[in-house]
């Protein structure tokens, strides 16, 4: 028989004969602490006298038609509405009074949900002292659990790591050690080849989340039809091929620790949108799921990109970029910190020594100034590739600068010096602001008309490329 949900009063005449509906509300008056129902909009269309009076209220008749939330304000009511998952055992506070509750969706014979039923189990806690042990055991399992991820996931990499005693490395670990010490977002903005993922792991290693997971993921290797379930996960069937039990995204895995997003200048304007709302609300949405899963993580993105000229050219959010912005660190590239390239060879040369087999090499200092005159576009990566390669060639026990020539390109410092093509491109602009500036008097509409470019256009390249 089904169940009449409609908004009448729950006291009318007595019938000869109870209804299924008769012995139902009698059952939930008599056995339960407290029972309410409501309707598919959310509405109360009955409550029993005992929920009633805890409530406050004269008579179960106030509630009727009220939406639930005017009742109880953290109802989880309406969420299993719009679920349609049961909530079997949960914990609900009123008035300085912990309860332990139960809720469940009612269905009609098309296996529509038409509403919704709490009850409250139990106002007293001795009842469920064996339950709260079981409980109190699987937190602990779960927290195990969670120190042997965070332990799978720790880094490799600390301060210590960091090789170098140059200005520039020093200014660069100095403000790497106040970022590891705020619990905030930082942005490491450098070169390839520089170090990004090691100065984050240093940070995260040196930060009050280094027992909790620490988590890499480069945009730039993740196909964009995958990145979204990547980073924010799937639930179970979300699409073809998905796994049944869902699978959960790095925010989720990171949780409570540290996500690392490499290249994040290459993220697409949609998952930039997403990725900006969970860094302001700190909860996820995966991916065929209607359920937001609050998080806890602290993010490190990185890019070798010109973020300032992306987001004058309309390709990066501005918004996104200033909730990344909140703490940059640029990471010098090697030809500015060349006085770093002794400790840098040791260091790597023994690196290698231990990995390989092979003796540890030195350096003749012939070879060092043969590297030191090198422009190095792929920085310290490049420099560990090409004394991988002399170990690996050479039978000296000392490199020498024959033993670097057939390695190492012909550029070096002094010559035309290789830029990345941003450089080339924000500098061209410049150049051509500069040119039409002089050839109308410096009347900047005039000069926008020259260029062919909007009014709007021109004062945002103007503010972007740093000529005011």
């Amino acid at each position: 028989m089904p169940i009449d949900l409609s908004l009448t009063p729950h006291d009318e005449p007595a019938r000869l004969q109870p209804t299924l509906r008769d012995i139902f509300y009698d059952l939930f008056e008599r056995q339960f602490e407290g029972a309410i129902m409501i309707n598919a909009d959310g509405r109360v269309v009955w409550i029993n006298d005992r929920y009633a009076r805890l409530l406050g209220l004269h008579s179960p008749l106030d509630a009727i038609g009220l939406p639930v939330e005017a009742l109880i304000p953290h109802s989880r009511l309406r969420e299993v509405l719009q679920t349609g998952e049961s909530i079997l055992l949960d914990f609900m506070t009123y008035r300085h009074q912990v309860f332990v509750v139960t809720r469940f969706p009612i269905k009609d014979q098309d296996d529509r949900i038409i509403g919704a039923v709490g009850i409250l189990l139990y106002e007293r806690w001795e009842p469920l002292k064996p339950l709260m042990a079981k409980f109190k055991l699987l937190q602990a399992e779960l927290e195990q659990a969670r120190r042997q991820l965070g332990q799978s996931r720790k880094t490799r990499y600390s301060f210590d790591d960091i090789v170098g005693g140059s200005p520039a490395c020093e200014d660069m670990k100095r403000i790497a050690q106040r970022a590891a010490a705020l619990d905030t977002t930082v942005l490491l903005l450098g070169e390839t080849g520089t170090g990004k993922e090691l100065l984050a792991q240093a940070i995260h290693a040196a930060s009050p989340r280094a027992d909790l997971p620490f988590v890499g993921l480069n945009i730039a290797a993740i196909p964009e039809t995958l990145l979204e379930v990547e980073l924010f996960g799937a639930a179970g069937g979300a699409y073809t091929g998905a796994e049944r039990k869902g699978r959960d995204g790095k925010f989720k895995i990171a949780d409570g620790g540290t996500l690392f997003l490499d290249e994040i200048g290459d993220l697409s304007p949609g998952l930039q949108a997403k990725l900006l709302r969970v860094l302001q609300e700190q909860e996820i949405e995966p991916l065929g799921s209607n359920q937001l899963v609050r998080i806890d993580v602290r993010v490190i993105a990185a890019t070798s990109h010109d973020l300032d000229c992306l987001v004058a050219e309309g390709k990066f959010r501005a918004d996104l970029y200033y909730r990344l912005n909140v703490l940059p660190i640029r990471l010098p590239p090697l030809r500015e910190r060349i006085g770093d390239l002794p400790s840098l060879c040791s260091t790597i040369l023994g690196q290698i020594a231990e990995r390989t087999g092979l003796p540890r090499r030195g350096v003749a200092d012939a070879a060092l100034a043969r590297l030191a005159r090198q422009v190095w576009p792929g920085n310290v990566r490049q420099l560990r590739n090409v004394l991988e390669q002399a170990s690996l060639l050479s039978d000296s026990l000392v490199i020498d600068a024959p033993d670097l020539d057939r390695l190492l390109p012909d550029t070096a410092i002094g010559s035309t010096p290789v830029k990345p093509l941003a450089e080339v491109v924000a500098e061209a602009e410049r150049q051509a602001i500069r040119n039409a500036l002089a050839a109308v008097g410096g009347n900047k509409t005039e000069a926008a008309k020259l260029l062919g470019i909007s009014r709007a256009t021109f004062y945002e390249k103007w503010a972007a490329l740093g000529l005011g």
